[in-house]
C-alpha cells in the first residue's frame, strides 16, 4: 500500500481531539509535519502526537513535496487562501468547517476544486446528527409527521452571557465572517434532512456588549458577530425553517430539531442522539429505535483516505454542499446587519 503523508495546518481543539489521531490510526497513513501559531506551540503538538517535523509557516507545508494531503484545521478566515494554494500545488485537502468568511470565499475554493479534479476536496462535516442522518431522512421521506411544516431548530447556552468574559473566536468577525454563532454546523445538518435551499425572511441578531477584551492586542474591540440570533425562512416545497440560536441563555443548554407535520412531531435530541415520535392527542412520545447500521459515527479521515486511495466521491462533505451552507449564512449575515443598521443599533 502507497504511504499517504498528511501534514497540518493549525492544531486547534478540533485536530487534536479528532484529525491527529483519526488520520493516525488509518493504514497506509504518516503524519509528517504541523505547524501552528507558533513554533513553540507546534513543537509542542508534534511531540505529543509523534508527529516528526514542524513547519514555521503554513505554505512549507503547501510547497513540501513530501507532502500528499493537508488537514486545515484554523479559524474561517484562513481556510480559502490555504485550501486554493494547497489544491494548485497538487494536495488534497480536508478543511475544517465552517468552510470560509464569506460566500464569495467559498465560491473560490469551489472553482479551484473544479481545476483540479484529481484532488480529494473535502470540509469535515457536522458531527451533530453522524448517527441520526439516515434515520431522520427515511422518516420524513416515508411520511410519518404527515406534510412537513416546519422545522424548528434551538440551541442556547450560556457561554457569553458574561459581559466581562475576553472576545471569543466565535463572535470576531475578523477571524470567523459571517458565520454567526453555531448557524452552519447545524444548517448543513438541515440540508441533508430536507432537499432545497430555503428562502431567508427575517433575520435579525442581538449583539448585547458591544465591545470586549482582545487577549492578543490587550485592547477593547467591537463585537462583529451576535450573541443571540433569529431567523425565519421557507423551503421552496412550503415548509418554514426557524432558527433560534443564543449564547446568553443561562438556563440548561438545548440543542433539538423539532420537524413539526400534518400528522406528528419528530422530536430530535442531538445531544443524547434520541428521535422520538409525538402524535396527535398523546402527550406520550414514541422513541424511535436508529439501527446500529445506519450509526455512521466519526469517521472522516477514514472516508478522506478512501476518497484519495479509490477515488469515491466525497459524500460528507464535499466543496459544492458548503458552499450551500455558506450561501445560507451569507444571506442572514446580510439581513441582519441591514436590520441593525437600520435601526440604528
Amino acid at each position: 500500500m502507497e504511504i499517504l503523508r498528511i501534514g497540518f495546518i493549525g492544531a486547534g481543539g478540533n485536530t487534536r481531539l479528532r484529525h491527529i489521531p483519526g488520520f493516525m490510526k488509518c493504514e497506509g497513513v504518516e503524519p509528517v509535519v504541523l505547524c501552528n501559531r507558533s513554533m513553540e506551540s507546534s513543537q509542542k503538538v508534534a511531540e505529543e502526537f509523534g508527529v516528526p517535523r514542524v513547519a514555521g509557516d503554513w505554505r512549507e507545508i503547501v510547497q513540501d513535496p513530501r507532502v500528499d494531503a493537508v488537514c486545515i484545521g484554523t479559524w474561517p478566515n484562513t481556510h480559502a487562501e490555504m485550501t486554493v494554494a494547497a489544491l494548485e500545488a497538487g494536495k488534497h485537502v480536508l478543511c475544517e468547517a465552517r468552510m470560509s468568511a464569506s460566500l464569495e470565499e467559498a465560491e473560490s475554493m469551489l472553482e479551484a476544486s473544479r481545476l483540479h479534479p484529481g484532488l480529494v476536496a473535502q470540509i469535515v462535516p457536522s458531527p451533530l446528527s453522524l448517527d441520526l442522518d439516515a434515520r431522520v431522512t427515511t422518516l420524513l421521506g416515508e411520511g410519518v409527521v404527515g406534510n412537513l411544516l416546519e422545522v424548528i431548530v434551538t440551541h442556547t447556552f450560556a457561554e457569553y452571557q458574561d459581559a466581562l468574559s475576553p472576545l471569543p473566536w466565535r463572535l470576531d468577525r475578523r477571524l470567523s465572517g459571517v458565520n454567526a454563532l453555531t448557524l452552519g454546523i447545524l444548517h448543513e445538518m438541515v440540508q441533508r434532512w430536507i432537499p432545497g435551499n430555503p428562502n431567508v425572511l427575517h433575520a435579525v441578531a442581538g449583539i448585547h456588549t458591544p465591545e470586549r477584551l482582545d487577549e492578543a492586542s490587550g485592547s477593547m474591540v467591537k463585537v462583529g458577530l451576535p450573541e443571540s440570533l433569529n431567523i425565519v425562512a421557507r423551503f421552496p416545497s412550503g415548509p418554514r425553517l426557524i432558527y433560534h440560536l443564543s449564547g446568553i441563555d443561562a438556563g440548561p443548554p438545548l440543542l433539538d430539531v423539532r420537524l413539526n407535520g400534518s400528522g406528528g412531531t419528530l422530536h430530535v435530541n442531538l445531544p443524547q442522539k434520541v428521535l422520538t415520535l409525538y402524535r396527535p392527542g398523546s402527550e406520550q412520545g414514541e422513541i424511535v429505535e436508529v439501527p446500529c447500521a445506519e450509526k455512521r459515527g466519526w469517521r472522516v479521515e477514514e472516508d478522506f483516505i478512501s476518497s484519495i486511495r479509490t477515488g469515491a466521491p466525497v459524500t460528507l462533505t464535499d466543496f459544492k454542499t458548503g458552499v450551500r451552507y455558506m450561501r445560507f449564512s451569507q444571506v442572514v449575515d446580510d439581513m441582519w446587519r441591514h436590520e441593525r443598521k437600520k435601526h440604528g443599533d
